[in-house]
C-alpha cells in the first residue's frame, strides 16, 4: 500500500508541482521581513463559529430577520478578549512569503481566493499566500460562503463579517510590507508542558517550533510559533468573541516582546487540551507563552549554522533563503458515514455523499526559511500523520513543521487503522481512510521537490493521478 501511495503522489507531483514563487534565492540577496497584528472589528452580533450544539444554536432561524448578522445560530455577546489578525512577510529577491495568522475556526478556497483577489486590487504583491486559521472554537463566525459549514459550525456568510475581517487581513499585510527591513532567522523546537491529551488514546506532540525573525542588528520584526492544541478551552456555553488559548499566549508574547507573535496550529485532529475554562485558559496560555519565549532565547542564530547543510542544498547559506513550492491535489467525493456519525450497527459502506458542499481537489504548500521547513495541510490531520510529515523533513531540514487548518478546510485526516473506530474524529473525515495517507505521501514529495528542479520533475511526467485514484482502490 505504501508503495502505491508513493508512486500516486509523486504521479501528482510529477504534474501538478508549480513553483509558487522563484527558486531559492542566492546566498547575496538579503532577507527582508515584517510584520504587522491588526484587530478584527467584526460588528456587534456576530455569531460564534467552531460548535454546532444547541447551546450556540437558534432555536429556529432568523427567518424574521431580527438579527443582522446571525441566522443558524445566536449572536454573540461582545469580546471576552480582542481577536486579532497578525501578517507576517518575508522575502529574498523575487521569492515572496505573505503568512496570515487568523483568530479564526477555519478558511476555505473561497475566502483566500478573494483576499488574494483583494490584495492584488490594492497593490500589494503576496506571493505564496499562506492563511493559517487557530482555529479557536470562540471566534467570528459568519465570513465563509459555504452551505454546509454554515449549517454546520459557522453560519450563513454576512457580508459586512466577512469584509470586516478581509479588511483587517489587508491592512495587516500592507503595514507587515511597509515595516520590511533586512532581517535574520533563528529557529529552536522546545517541548511544550504536557497541556493536552490525545482524542484517540495516543500519544500528543508536545514539539513548539519558534521561529525568531529579527533585524541584522537584533531587533525583533515577529515570532511565528507553532503547537498542536484545539482552541476549546471555552466550551460551548460562551458566546463571547475570543482567540481561546493561543490567543492568550500570543498576547503575552507580543507584550513582552513588542512584536507580533503569529500562532499556526499543528497536526491537531486528535489533540485536545486538558483542562477547560476561562482561569484555566489563561494559566495554561501563559504557560504556552512562557514555553515559546523558552524557544526565542534559545533559539539557533544564524551564524552558527555556517559549515552545515541547510536543506539539502548542497552547504550552508551565508543568508537565509526562501524556496516554496505549491500543488493541487485532485480528491476522492466526500461523503458522511452514517456508522462514525449516527449508530456503529450501521454497515460501513452506508455513506451519504455531501457532493458539491466540499471541493474536489485542493492546494498544498511546503516552504523552507533558512533551517526550518514546513507543510501546509487543509484540514486537521491526525498527530500520527503530522509526525510521519516532521520526522520526514528533518532528514533535511534542522527543523520542521505542519501548518494544519492552512488555505482551505476538508476536516479531519486519519489512518485507515484510525477509521475503524467510530467517534467525532472518524465523523469528520469526510474523504474517507486513504486521504490522510496520500495527502502526507504527497506532501512529503512536495517538501522534497524544494531541493529539486520543478520543472524537470514536470517533464518527467508519464501518467496522471490523484489522491482520487488512491482512495478508489
Amino acid at each position: 500500500m505504501r508503495r502505491r501511495l508513493t508512486a500516486a503522489a509523486l504521479a501528482v507531483l510529477a504534474l501538478l508541482v508549480l513553483p509558487a514563487a522563484a527558486p531559492a534565492a542566492p546566498p547575496t540577496q538579503a532577507l527582508r521581513a515584517g510584520a504587522a497584528r491588526m484587530p478584527m472589528r467584526v460588528p456587534p452580533g456576530t455569531p460564534l463559529a467552531g460548535y454546532g450544539s444547541l447551546r450556540r444554536r437558534a432555536l429556529v432561524p432568523d427567518l424574521l430577520g431580527l438579527h443582522p448578522h446571525a441566522f443558524w445560530f445566536k449572536p454573540g455577546e461582545g469580546h471576552l478578549d480582542e481577536v486579532a489578525v497578525r501578517a507576517l512577510v518575508v522575502y529574498a529577491g523575487e521569492t515572496r512569503v505573505t503568512w496570515i495568522a487568523a483568530d479564526l475556526i477555519a478558511v476555505d478556497q473561497a475566502f483566500v481566493a478573494r483576499l488574494n483577489a483583494r490584495l492584488a486590487a490594492s497593490g500589494i504583491r503576496a506571493g505564496a499566500l499562506i492563511v493559517s486559521a487557530s482555529h479557536t472554537h470562540s471566534g467570528p463566525g459568519a465570513f465563509l460562503d459555504s452551505a454546509l459549514f454554515g449549517v454546520v459550525a459557522v453560519d450563513r456568510e454576512d457580508a459586512m463579517v466577512r469584509d470586516a475581517i478581509l479588511d483587517a487581513m489587508i491592512e495587516a499585510v500592507r503595514r507587515a510590507g511597509a515595516r520590511a527591513r533586512d532581517a535574520q532567522i533563528a529557529v529552536a523546537t522546545v517541548e511544550a508542558p504536557p497541556v493536552t491529551r490525545s482524542r484517540l488514546d495516543g500519544g500528543v506532540d508536545r514539539d513548539v517550533v519558534v521561529v525568531r525573525l529579527t533585524t541584522t542588528d537584533g531587533e525583533p520584526i515577529a515570532v511565528l510559533w507553532n503547537y498542536a492544541i484545539h482552541g476549546t478551552m471555552l466550551g460551548p456555553r460562551n458566546r463571547k468573541l475570543s482567540g481561546d488559548v493561543m490567543g492568550v499566549a500570543s498576547r503575552a508574547l507580543e507584550a513582552s516582546l513588542g512584536v507580533p507573535a503569529l500562532f499556526v496550529n499543528g497536526a491537531v485532529g486528535d489533540v485536545s487540551p486538558r483542562h477547560h475554562g476561562a482561569q484555566e485558559q489563561e494559566a495554561t496560555g501563559r504557560t504556552l507563552a512562557a514555553a515559546v519565549r523558552r524557544g526565542w532565547d534559545a533559539a539557533e542564530a544564524p551564524d552558527s549554522l555556517r559549515g552545515r547543510s541547510v536543506g539539502g542544498l548542497g552547504g550552508a547559506p551565508r543568508a537565509p533563503h526562501v524556496v516554496v513550492r505549491s500543488a493541487r491535489v485532485r480528491l476522492p467525493p466526500p461523503a458522511v458515514s452514517l456508522r462514525h456519525c449516527a449508530a456503529r450497527w450501521i454497515p460501513g459502506a452506508v455513506r451519504v455523499p455531501v457532493g458539491s458542499a466540499l471541493p474536489q481537489d485542493t492546494e498544498m504548500i511546503a516552504g523552507a526559511l533558512g533551517p526550518v521547513a514546513w507543510l501546509t495541510m487543509p484540514g486537521e490531520p491526525i498527530t500520527a500523520l503530522g509526525q510521519e510529515i516532521k520526522d520526514t523533513a528533518r532528514k533535511r531540514w534542522p527543523h520542521a513543521f505542519v501548518a494544519s487548518v492552512s488555505n482551505d478546510y476538508l476536516g479531519y485526516f486519519v489512518r485507515p487503522q484510525d477509521y475503524a473506530s467510530s467517534g467525532y474524529v472518524t465523523c469528520a473525515a469526510l474523504y474517507g481512510p486513504q486521504i490522510g495517507p496520500c495527502l502526507v505521501e504527497t506532501g512529503v514529495t512536495l517538501l522534497d521537490s524544494l531541493t529539486r528542479d520543478g520543472p524537470r520533475l514536470r517533464a518527467a511526467a508519464r501518467a496522471p493521478a490523484s489522491c482520487d485514484e488512491v482512495a478508489a482502490r
